[in-house]
């Protein structure tokens, strides 16, 4: 597998960013402000990521979706190393990410990866998102917060 930083003038592959955020606005918008990172077999885009940039020395993982038939490969968790080791690089200090209350899989992924969880911001999911979303069968409301000091 192969990662690599998607240079200005390369399309992010929108169909995987929706897997992780159902909103093409939102993506979008962070799309242009962030660094987006593709993981490729054998020129396939299998997964992706998206770092931005939010306070002075802190970066956010804003993105991270693998394609639905290379899930449960160790593919997330080794995007997740390299957005870690790409911002250490960098010089920034904290790297932070948020995920939905019911991502279960997702919040024991990012603990597994050295993250440790920080706070909920309450009801971000329905100030931010016109339509209901459910994962695991329980309604998205929060967005639980971890951060890991790089």
């Amino acid at each position: 597998m192969d990662i690599k930083k998607l240079n200005e003038n390369e399309k992010p592959p929108m169909e995987l960013l929706l897997l992780a955020d159902p909103s093409r606005k939102l993506v979008e918008e962070y799309i242009k402000r962030g660094q987006c990172f593709v993981a490729c077999i054998d020129g396939l885009v299998i997964g992706v990521y998206v770092l931005l940039p939010t306070r002075p020395e802190t970066i956010e993982l804003v993105n991270l979706a693998v394609d639905e038939a290379h899930q449960g490969k160790g593919i997330g968790k080794q995007l997740i190393n390299h957005a870690i080791h790409h911002a250490r690089e960098q010089g920034f200090k904290t790297i932070e990410v948020g995920t939905g209350n019911s991502g279960v899989a997702q919040l024991a992924l990012y603990q597994k990866c050295g993250f440790r969880m920080t706070g909920i911001d309450r009801d971000f999911f329905i100030r931010h998102y016109s339509e209901a979303i459910f994962e695991n069968g329980i309604q998205v409301i929060d967005m639980v917060r971890l951060s890991q000091d790089l």
